[in-house]
């Protein structure tokens, strides 16, 4: 399948880590929506029914737990794959995260180049 046919979205509050990821993603041919909050995620989520999601954790209205966990309990979005993005590295954070429901954690700050890579991988298998 194509890059191109792919849909990630991004939900952040940090206009810098939301050009950084949607410049590198977009340059690889991915189709990538941006979010402010965890609510607009949710409600984006829902709309475009991305195949992945990054998700910050500390953001306003609803916080990348709470993203998670949503999109774990609805029917409709359960498969997609939530990899959370965040500059919270404590082992009870990633714990945490997981247990929501995240696929993977990536550090903030992180190697654009790596995180393409991962990217590719989860799509490639």
């Amino acid at each position: 399948m194509k890059n191109g046919k792919k849909k990630i979205l991004v939900i952040e509050d940090s206009l810098t880590m939301q050009r950084l990821l949607s410049y590198v993603l977009e340059k690889e041919g991915y189709d990538v929506q941006i979010a402010n909050d965890g609510l607009e995620g949710l409600e984006k989520a829902r709309s475009i029914k991305p195949d992945l999601v990054f998700t910050d954790l500390m953001m306003p209205v609803k916080d990348g737990y709470e993203v998670c966990k949503e999109i774990r309990a609805d029917e409709h979005l359960k498969d997609i794959i939530l990899i959370i993005l965040t500059a919270r590295g404590q082992d009870t954070d990633v714990e945490k995260g997981m247990a929501a429901g995240a696929d993977d954690y990536v550090m903030k700050p992180f190697d654009p180049p790596k995180v393409v890579e991962r990217v590719k991988e989860i799509f490639n298998n």
